[in-house]
């Protein structure tokens, strides 16, 4: 039989208050707000029920003596009406509640994530070691997040304090996993630890932290981002060669270790989709592969994603050399103003969504919508990346500590230092209440008018209307300074829906998109545009290359969808790439003209001779915005003398021959161009290659 003995703190640090300088009142004694109830009768049927559940468990006196106090009664009643699940935890243990009540909020944190990193090492040896494990950390995060969420919600703690303690948790719940899992690697023989009381010191693997997990700004109920790195010249592992099996079987134990659902719950959903080209990498990644790949095919938005990165778990100080060496790709010793219009142009891919103009509270997603938090975290960090290679101040991880960094740099105004603040902690708030509900990952307010009223309760406003004024002028604070950063970025005129290429796997709101836009494979699709990105062409594995195609990628979609074979055009289109030793001058040609991209998504779909001619020589498109386009020469003469006259007076015979090459391709691909365009009948088409080819003969007769 398992036993589970609870562990002690590992040292001081660890049973210091989990936030600092906190007051070392009980819990009782400082709730300063409560939601609104909603209905005094229902209150009186839940404290009925709840004391009912209280005298079951011996407790129902000391729980009414707690209550007394109408604030501390408004806080806990407010979760019957407007958090199921917190309520549920409630019912099915209050003496947990009680304990809460009673104690330093921030003493029960600090236990708590001491628990979750020490369960591993307390755990009894036997069969069901990861079970019991796996169990335990379950239970503590449902008690972790009554404590958080009526910290949270009673004024105990502000915002800041609030994101720290959920992010320390974390921090604990990655550490404990990746402890338990090296422990049982350890126990079957296939893993040697340096100190087995210690099983991560020198363990040749790391698991870094990035997102709001990275920066410390975790969700009330988010995914972690996590990424695993492993050092291949490691000694730890039996059976060298089946190291990185090892370590990619690692990072799988530990995500179900977290994720799995049981009937305890889950402890946090965990997402790998931020390491390196995710969709043809392992969920383990070696530190040389990942230096080649940073070096090489690294992404601006994922220099913004290490900005955030720390190291949570394993071996820390593997982690923070990694981070060391990466630091110039992160931070460029120039300032790098390309890099603001392709992390912009990556954000307008996002937002390309019809409506997304208009600031609508019902239904508004308070993360991705318009005037919201990713508004906030774009303008800090794309500032960050542009100039913090020169300026070190600004390399800091959390939204809040850079806002007023750049203000002291003289980056940005005291007024937008002031309402970024005040709109990023009001829009975090409303997310935490949203996520509190159902312990859902939503960002998304209510449509309906009814549960919108009370969710506006919930966020302890008198009224719906209250609400949403100043939901609205937070909303439209973010949307002006955003615009005045990005005045001169342009505007994408796709209005189809959400085009998000980045990660691992679809985001299901692009896929409907493609679906839309006229792609019968749209899983397909997504994977095609999302290699293109990660530089798996040839054509795109330039930086510049790709900076382009972000621009262009929404444009260039809805171009193809047009076509009369859209998934046929698509794969052409990838085929080209394959081929080509550089796409920066076709893509650059397309970014300029709409009507290239209609004809030449046309091309792709059903002339695939012409489609060729394109990838060989992409300034054959010039060829269709000449203003002479729409006049077609049938004349031998004239073409003779056009085509002469195009390939001029070459110094040697070796440049006339390559200029006739190039000529002929030019002038072949115009027109079948004109052909299907519908300006050169196809009956009259015979007549101009057959022109074009004898003047090819005569022209090449007389140079010879």
């Amino acid at each position: 039989m398992i036993k589970l003995r609870i562990p002690r703190l590992n040292n001081e640090k660890d049973a210091q208050p989990l936030v600092a300088d906190a007051p070392k009142e009980r819990f009782v004694a400082r709730v300063r707000s409560a939601p609104r109830l909603l209905s005094i009768k229902r209150v009186e049927q839940h404290y009925a029920d709840l004391m009912q559940q209280a005298a079951a468990a011996g407790i129902e006196d000391t729980l009414a003596s707690l209550l007394q106090d109408d604030i501390v009664h408004r806080l806990v009643f407010c979760l019957a009406d407007h958090s199921p699940f917190l309520w549920q935890i409630i019912m099915k243990d209050p003496s947990h509640l009680v304990t809460i009540l009673e104690r330093v909020p921030e003493t029960l944190a600090a236990e708590a994530c001491g628990r979750q990193r020490d369960y591993a090492l307390v755990v009894d040896d036997d069969d069901d070691t990861m079970g019991e494990v796996k169990r335990a950390m379950r239970r503590e995060r449902t008690k972790y997040a009554l404590l958080v969420a009526l910290a949270d919600l009673g004024g105990l703690w502000s915002l800041e304090e609030v994101t720290a303690a959920l992010s320390e948790f974390a921090d604990a719940s990655v550490k404990g996993a990746v402890r338990a899992v090296l422990r049982d690697e350890a126990k079957r023989g296939r893993f040697a630890p340096a100190d087995p009381a210690d099983p991560e010191k020198e363990c040749g693997v790391v698991v870094l932290a990035l997102g709001k997990h990275g920066a410390r700004e975790l969700n009330y109920s988010s995914d972690i981002d996590l990424t695993v790195f492993f050092d291949a010249t490691t000694t730890r592992v039996m059976g060298k060669a089946a190291e990185p099996f090892f370590y990619v079987k690692l990072a799988q134990t530990v995500s179900s270790l977290l994720q799995e659902r049981t009937a305890e719950g889950y402890v946090h959903r965990v997402d790998y989709r931020l390491r390196p080209d995710p969709g043809s990498t392992p969920v383990a990644i070696s530190l040389g592969s990942a230096r080649v790949y940073y070096e090489t095919m690294g992404q601006n938005w994922e220099r913004a994603a290490l900005v955030k990165a720390r190291p949570v778990a394993g071996d820390i100080v593997l982690g923070e050399r990694l981070l060391e060496e990466l630091r110039p790709f992160i931070w460029r010793r120039y300032f790098d103003f390309a890099s603001i219009a392709d992390i912009h142009a990556m954000k307008r891919q996002i937002h390309a969504v019809r409506g997304y103009d208009e600031i609508v509270v019902p239904g508004h997603d308070v993360k991705l919508g318009r005037g919201g938090i990713r508004e906030i975290e774009f303008f800090v960090q794309t500032q960050q990346l542009v100039f913090g290679g020169r300026c070190p101040r600004l390399r800091g991880s959390r939204t809040l500590d850079m806002l007023p960094q750049l203000e002291q740099e003289g980056w940005i105004s005291g007024k937008a230092r002031g309402e970024l603040s005040d709109a990023y902690r009001f829009f975090r708030t409303v997310e935490h209440r949203l996520q509190m509900v159902a312990d859902e990952q939503t960002q998304r307010l209510p449509s309906d008018s009814v549960l919108l009223e009370r969710f506006a309760r919930f966020c302890g406003f008198a009224s719906l209307a209250a609400f949403a004024r100043l939901f609205t002028r937070h909303a439209q604070n973010v949307c002006h300074h955003y615009a005045l950063l990005f005045e001169d970025a342009g505007e994408l005129s796709v209005q189809e829906g959400d085009l998000v290429f980045v990660g691992g796997s679809p985001d299901p709101e692009t896929l409907v998109t493609l679906r839309n836009l006229g792609f019968r494979e749209a899983e397909k699709a997504w994977e095609t545009v999302s290699g293109w990105h990660f530089g798996r062409r040839p054509a795109l594995i330039s930086a510049r290359a790709r900076e382009v195609l972000t621009e262009i990628i929404p444009l260039l979609l809805r171009a193809l969808g047009g076509s009369a074979d859209p998934d046929a055009a698509l794969g052409a289109l990838d085929g080209a790439f394959a081929r080509m030793p550089a796409a920066v001058e076709l893509l650059t040609i397309l970014q300029a003209h709409e009507k290239l991209r209609v004809l030449f998504a046309d091309l792709l779909g059903s002339a695939p001779r012409l489609t060729e001619m394109v990838a060989q020589a992409p300034h054959v498109l010039d060829m269709v915005i000449d203003p002479t386009f729409a006049e077609p020469v049938l004349e031998e003469e004239t073409i003779e003398l056009v085509t002469g006259n195009m390939i001029g007076t070459p110094a040697y015979f070796e440049a006339f021959l390559d200029g006739m090459r190039d000529v002929a391709r030019q002038l072949s691909f115009l027109t079948g161009a004109r052909v299907l365009s519908g300006i050169l009948p196809l009956a009259r088409s015979g007549q101009v290659y057959s022109g074009l080819a004898q003047a090819m003969v005569r022209l090449a007769l007389k140079a010879v």
